[in-house]
């Protein structure tokens, strides 16, 4: 008599679930959820998280037991959670969906495999997003993709033969010795992941790509859908169908549905930029930790300076834009995608910070931390990838396009509520006698700024164009750009274009259209 595990991880919903599917063909079946060590001890974790996955968790549970398959939830180290359920359940398969996550997860699994192949149980792995594994060049991997999500759903199970077994209440945050986060964070769990999607694909996604840039407009036009793609309470397939049905249907409508099919469109090609990202870290894990190119290696690392970098993540760089931002994503966990980009574009060129303190410092502040998406990002807006255009970009001039009236930075930096609009981006400019009578005064009510941008960005430039004439630079490019780089089309195994050799690109001066993704 077979007796099937699901082992959930970043996959906690119902619907168009594989290793669900596959569960439910043997005689016996259980799910678990495993709250590690490894995990609550890593540093890109916060508390936030965890209290996102418990509420998705609490409503899949029900869902599951409504199905007749309990769902447990256990605290401890995977093969030890394993070898104990193992013991009281005698499952011989395991099911999971493959997980493109930090390198303690990767360390993990390996892990695991060896007690599976110990223990004669049969564990697979299932794709969920279109991430391919053992990929050895990008040639076709578009048609992959394409391959994976137009593919129909797996179909949820009506019924399972559960394993009989009892089950503890779900620990909460105080249950762990966790301290609460406080943050704001959007609600938890599948059904809230599909009336998100639901609302953007019927009211709020026509305006997505004029929307998506200001952190005004993009708090309702943006999808807002990331935190449930991270964390697997929404598929992405369901997200890639659902919103081609809905293109399909208004562009076979009048000129307002044509128009809000043309917003969504936009929507549409940055979730296969969602996989592109993911691919990069699936295929090479080691650029979680160190340069995708390598001749970068020690350009930043020995100038690390605490006092920049404290006064980044606390909000009080003395640059409005950049510390409303910070502060906003402090207290919500969410940001949208270009001040997200710009956060980092201020770590990497003015402050000369390296990418990895402040990036462990953001995923611990971002809800939707997705590590193949991540650290990726890190590198692309600081300028280590060795092959794409370096997108610096400047806090007054976004506060300028993105908050023209002050709306944005006042909410949440009150210290400048009272500063005359014309100075509200570079607030150091005021006068003292203005400084006064606006009840801010400059290095007392709101820090001076804690670099000159001007001089701080030439000299960053003038440091990795340099470092990107070099000949050993260009060469690695071309490997670098074989390996990661995008590919329009092709058969898998064949690619029509050869690698080229990357030219010294002009800077993107916060304008123009990014490949940034760090959400939707």
């Amino acid at each position: 008599m077979s007796t099937a595990l699901v082992w959930l991880k970043r996959d906690l919903r119902l619907h168009d679930h594989a290793p669900l599917a596959a569960a439910a063909a043997h005689a016996q079946a259980l799910a678990v959820y495993v709250i590690e060590p490894q995990w609550l001890a890593s540093p890109e974790f916060d508390p936030q998280h965890l209290d996102f996955a418990l509420g998705c968790l609490a409503e899949l549970r029900a869902a599951l037991g409504a199905r007749g398959l309990p769902l447990l939830v256990r605290t401890g180290e995977a093969r030890a959670v394993l070898d104990t359920l193992r013991r009281e359940t005698g499952f011989t398969h395991v099911y999971s969906h493959e997980e493109t996550g930090p390198g303690w997860t990767y360390a993990r699994d390996l892990a695991v495999a060896d007690w599976c192949r110990a223990h004669g149980v049969v564990w697979e792995e299932m794709p969920q997003y279109g991430v391919v594994r053992r990929l050895a060049r990008r040639a076709g991997w578009a048609a992959r993709w394409q391959g994976r999500m137009d593919a129909p759903e797996h179909a949820s199970p009506a019924a399972f033969r559960g394993a009989r077994l009892d089950l503890a209440d779900l620990p909460t945050l105080a249950d762990l010795g966790i301290a609460p986060h406080g943050r704001a964070i959007q609600p938890a769990g599948e059904r809230a992941g599909l009336a998100v999607l639901d609302s953007f694909l019927t009211q709020r996604g026509g305006v997505y790509r004029r929307a998506i840039s200001s952190p005004l407009t993009a708090e309702s036009g943006s999808s807002r859908l990331s935190p449930y793609l991270a964390f697997g309470a929404l598929s992405l397939r369901r997200a890639h169908q659902a919103s081609a049905a809905a293109i399909r249907r208004r562009r076979a409508g009048g000129a307002a549905d044509r128009a809000f099919a043309y917003g969504l469109s936009g929507f549409v090609s940055r979730l296969r930029w969602h996989c592109h990202f993911m691919q990069k870290l699936e295929s090479e894990p080691e650029i979680e930790f160190h340069n995708f190119s390598r001749a970068h290696d020690g350009l930043r690392e020995p100038h690390f300076d605490r006092t920049r970098f404290d006064a980044w993540c606390a909000g009080q760089t003395g640059y409005p834009m950049v510390d409303a931002c910070m502060r906003q994503l402090i207290a919500t966990g969410w940001l949208n995608f270009r001040m997200r980009a710009m956060l980092v574009s201020f770590a990497a060129y003015p402050l000369w910070l390296h990418w990895r303190k402040p990036g462990l410092f953001l995923a611990r502040q971002f809800l939707d931390f997705e590590a193949g998406i991540h650290w990726p990002q890190m590198q692309m807006q600081s300028g280590t990838t060795g092959i794409n255009t370096l997108r610096v970009y400047s806090p007054s001039k976004q506060a300028l396009d993105h908050d023209p009236e002050g709306v944005y930075i006042r909410r949440w930096v009150p210290e400048l509520a009272r500063v005359p609009q014309g100075y509200l981006a570079r607030p150091w400019t005021m006068p003292a006698e203005i400084q006064r009578a606006a009840g801010c005064v400059i290095g007392r009510n709101y820090p001076a700024p804690v670099v000159d941008e001007s001089s701080s960005i030439k000299a960053a430039k003038d440091a990795l164009y340099g470092l990107r004439r070099q000949s050993a630079a260009r060469e690695e490019a071309v490997a670098i750009a074989d390996r990661h780089g995008s590919r329009k089309s092709g058969l898998p195994g064949t690619s029509r274009r050869q690698p080229h050799r990357p030219r010294c690109p002009r800077d993107a001066a916060a304008g123009g259209v990014q490949r940034e993704l760090f959400d939707f």
